[in-house]
């Protein structure tokens, strides 16, 4: 075999072996299993505004070779896009890249009873990535209001309280439009309805559930309550609701953790439109965010003749019930004795 044949064949073997150092390094680096952890799956929370540099430190712990991590996102042109990803174990880079490419996922989050929109947005704030004040900005948002005919007074109403899916990184004003498609589901043909049929809109209910709400624990009692409240209003008789008492005293001061225990007769003077001792109808606005138990309690209220109750004090968490002024005194006797005597003041 000439030199020249030598040479060539040589080349040839070295470009084969070239080859098969480039492919099985190739393979190594895309196709191999990088994970390094036990468990099933590890997650990812890759804020919207991350830099490659904060993938990769979050990245660093979970792989075998973060080296080979950077190779593959940059042979994949990997382009950065915040969510909650999950890296299952034994995935290798390029299934990786591909995850954190397209496999955002949703979250399961949940609120109920907040009082006030602060505590509100603060509560989807611990579970989404933007802070409490970006949602609040959002909730109060002057022009979304208007357009959507809230103010500030029955803003709360809009959020419905249950467990919803969203995307970890979705926006604050995603959110409030989110919540305001879910409001409009929530007041159905039936809901809307039976609103219309006590005289009442889906915001006025609300307002009046979130003082069921406040008033009793017990949703099977939710229903005669309600009662109560729509006979008062039909008779044109104040609701007289010590809940409301209670919001107003707290806003006058703007302290919403005082704690109130019990209404005294000084309290009920107070100059609010929240004072439904002073007031006849329903209040501007929910004093708190109302279970949705309570809100079909009022559209779903029993018909009956009452137009009182107080504390039950021997079955705690219940109520006594009159249609009198007469039984109610009796009744309202007994637990003024009884909360004396156990000392239940402010």
């Amino acid at each position: 075999m000439s030199n020249l044949k030598k040479i060539t064949v040589l080349i040839l073997l070295l470009g084969v072996v070239a080859g098969g150092l480039f492919v099985y390094n190739f393979y190594n680096v895309f196709f191999n299993p990088n994970t390094a952890f036990n468990n099933e799956k590890a997650f990812l929370f890759i804020p919207s505004d991350a830099s490659f540099d904060d993938v990769v430190e979050q990245l660093s712990p979970l792989l075998k070779n973060i080296e080979d991590f950077k190779i593959t996102a940059n042979k994949k042109g990997y382009s950065i896009k915040g969510g909650k990803y999950a890296i299952v174990k034994g995935m290798n880079n390029n299934e990786i890249i591909n995850t954190l490419r397209s496999g955002n996922m949703p979250v399961k989050i949940s609120f109920n009873n907040q009082d006030r929109l602060e505590l509100l947005a603060g509560r989807i704030a611990a579970q989404l990535e933007k802070d409490s004040t970006a949602f609040l900005s959002a909730f109060k948002d002057p022009i979304f209001l208007k357009d959507n005919d809230f103010n500030l007074d029955n803003a709360l109403s809009m959020y419905i309280p249950n467990s919803y899916e969203v995307y970890w990184n979705l926006s604050p004003e995603g959110f409030r439009d989110r919540m305001l498609k879910e409001y409009k589901r929530f007041w159905n043909d039936s809901r809307l309805k039976k609103a219309a049929s006590l005289g009442y809109t889906p915001k006025q209910i609300t307002a009046l559930a979130a003082i069921v709400d406040k008033e009793s624990v017990k949703r099977e009692e939710r229903p005669r309550i309600a009662g109560v409240y729509l006979n008062r209003l039909r008779r044109n008789i104040p609701l007289q609701a010590d809940p409301t008492i209670i919001h107003a005293l707290k806003k006058e001061e703007n302290n919403w953790d005082r704690v109130i225990k019990r209404v005294l007769n000084k309290d009920l003077e107070i100059d609010s439109p929240y004072n439904t001792y002073k007031n006849i109808g329903i209040p501007p606005g929910p004093i708190s965010m109302p279970d949705i138990s309570a809100v079909d309690a009022v559209l779903n209220a029993e018909n009956h003749n009452y137009l009182f109750f107080v504390a039950d004090i021997e079955r705690f968490g219940y109520h006594m019930f009159a249609e009198t002024h007469a039984q109610h005194v009796a009744n309202a006797n007994k637990y003024r004795r009884w909360a004396t005597r156990n000392k239940i003041l402010r």
